[in-house]
């Protein structure tokens, strides 16, 4: 609920060539986000085209990940009501990963889907976490080796550690500091066993080499990279790792 962005791609051209991303502060409700957001498509001339295909990605904490040998759909509210505070009237929904055996159940953005849906017609939407764990899985699918991955988006970030190629665990973390940050990495570095002096780092999103962010984790672990993007966009001053999953879409 702090952003909204979108990108248009160019399906004749192959291009993704417009990215527009919205700062929101001080969202407390959804209430107030479908405000925002209405009034961006009130002003923002590109939203007024006609489009023909429509995605739409959900980036909250409300997910989770269930193995579909143990996954019952009929029975989504208990699979979040664990680590997430799941309301009577909640619409809960889920994604099949289509390279892995699991489902992600979470709770979209209601009230957005539905004013796009006024807006656009039919369209198809995915949690963020499906996105980016089906997208990783597909580009290391021949590396073997025990590879986390660190997506920021404002103060928030998402963790994914592969493993031969598979999902060993998504998790999601808000941090107001640069002490947070690294709390959480570190955490879940020693959750899972993993040396920071071995650790292969590799990061995405609103974080860059002269940020306070990367410097912090340089302290700690040796191993970072950037990702770098095999996807072609025309784009200024949009570096290859960040808005990952959105630009990752086409």
């Amino acid at each position: 609920m702090d952003g909204f962005s979108f990108c248009i791609y160019n399906s004749t051209e192959n291009v993704i060539n417009t990215f527009v991303q919205y700062a929101l502060s001080n969202v407390t409700t959804p209430y107030k986000h479908l405000e925002l957001v209405e009034k961006i498509f009130s002003e923002d001339k590109l939203l007024q085209n006609k489009f023909e295909n429509i995605k739409v990605i959900h980036l909250n904490n409300l997910v989770t990940q269930v193995p579909l040998p143990f996954f019952n759909k009929e029975k989504l509210a208990d699979y979040l009501k664990y680590t997430v505070k799941v309301l009577e009237n909640d619409y809960i929904t889920f994604d099949e990963l289509s390279n892995s055996e699991i489902a992600n159940v979470y709770i979209p953005f209601v009230n957005i889907n539905n004013f796009l849906l006024d807006k656009f017609g039919s369209f198809n939407f995915k949690h963020s976490s499906t996105v980016l764990i089906e997208s990783l899985i597909n580009r290391y699918k021949n590396i073997d080796e025990e590879l986390m991955f660190v997506n920021v988006s404002n103060l928030n970030f998402e963790i994914v550690v592969l493993k031969h190629h598979k999902l060993k665990l998504y998790n999601y973390f808000s941090f107001n500091t640069k002490e947070d940050f690294i709390y959480y990495i570190l955490f879940t570095a020693e959750q899972l066993a993993m040396n920071p002096e071995e650790l292969q780092l590799i990061l995405m999103g609103d974080i860059e080499k002269d940020s306070e962010l990367y410097n912090i984790l340089f302290q700690y672990i040796r191993n970072i990279k950037f990702y770098t993007s095999n996807k072609k966009y025309n784009l200024e001053g949009i570096s290859p790792h960040s808005h990952y999953t959105l630009l990752n879409q086409f």
